[in-house]
């Protein structure tokens, strides 16, 4: 190794430009107004001659290019922004409108809908809420009338029985077995009233029957009749049976003229059913009687009304 002389220092400066201290000036060309297209900016900042009194150095090239492009896209962008955003504005405001419009109109619908609904949902409800109401006051009305009317039982009065008839003499019955038959006619008197104050009755009664030693020897059936309200009747029935087989049960009132002198225990029983409208077919209150009287036929007594004395009602 030798030191260098400083002709030798000289020569070498002389000989590389790049160690020169000042910096090289470049001239490079703007792009140009009208071009649209980041690609054709670059094109032509690359097509642009760069005017140089040397050779610049790769780095600075490179440095400077860069620079001169940033600039270039800076100024570019600056120049198209306002383009750009005038365009999308003008965009949104014509894709908007009629987008807007149709929300608005939907909108618009969904709240008159909504209404609609809102006050038909009322509607509704008032109409259930009156249905019901309605059906809950006709029955607590009705169940009001019901109990009302309980207590205002007809009142069943037995007055007498007269014996037009009563014969007992041989005979047979269907089926040729030979015994004693029976044939009474007598008529039942009773007084029937309705002690309702606000409805009439509609009476009924099963057919009466007069038995002798649990045969029954009679019976009549009462005619259907309405009873208006506060106001009462007397009902007249006719009970009679013809030629009935006593089976041996009447040998002892048996006797050849068909008249019996001796005094004949007999019972009478019925049921008496009323049933009243109080409103309409729904409140229907019904009431049942049953009567059963004891009384002893006179045979010297016949065409003489008896005396019901002996009755029970239940």
């Amino acid at each position: 190794m030798h030191a260098k002389t400083d002709s030798e220092v000289t020569s070498l400066a002389a000989s590389s430009p790049t160690r020169s201290p000042r910096r090289p000036v470049y001239y490079v060309q703007s792009p140009s107004r009208d071009s649209h297209d980041g690609e054709k900016t670059t094109t032509s900042f690359h097509s642009t001659p760069v005017l140089s009194p040397m050779g610049s150095p790769p780095h600075s090239h490179s440095s400077l290019g860069r620079h001169s492009r940033e600039s270039s896209s800076t100024r570019f962008s600056g120049s198209l922004k306002p383009n750009n955003s005038s365009t999308k504005k003008a965009e949104k405001g014509a894709g908007r409108k009629p987008w807007n419009k149709e929300c608005a109109v939907i909108e618009e619908e969904g709240l008159l809908d909504e209404d609609e609904a809102d006050k038909a949902l009322p509607r509704k409800c008032y109409l259930l809420a009156f249905v019901v109401g309605f059906f809950v006051l006709f029955s607590v009305f009705g169940l009001i009338l019901w109990g009302a009317s309980r207590p205002m039982k007809p009142d069943v009065v037995m007055k007498s029985i007269k014996f037009e008839q009563f014969v007992i003499q041989a005979g047979s019955d269907s089926t040729g077995v030979a015994t004693d038959m029976v044939s009474m006619n007598s008529t039942v008197k009773l007084t029937f009233r309705n002690t309702a104050t606000f409805f009439g009755v509609h009476v009924t009664a099963t057919p009466l029957e007069v038995s002798y030693s649990q045969l029954t020897i009679a019976s009549g059936a009462m005619k259907k009749f309405y009873q208006s309200r506060k106001s009462q009747r007397t009902v007249t029935i006719v009970v009679e049976g013809n030629k009935i087989p006593l089976y041996g049960s009447g040998a002892a009132l048996s006797t050849p003229t068909g008249t019996t002198n001796l005094p004949v225990p007999l019972e009478l029983n019925f049921i008496v059913r009323s049933k009243a409208y109080v409103l309409g077919k729904l409140v229907k209150p019904r009431f049942y009687k049953t009567i059963g009287c004891s009384m002893v036929l006179d045979p010297k007594k016949l065409n003489a009304p008896t005396v019901l004395k002996n009755c029970t009602y239940v």
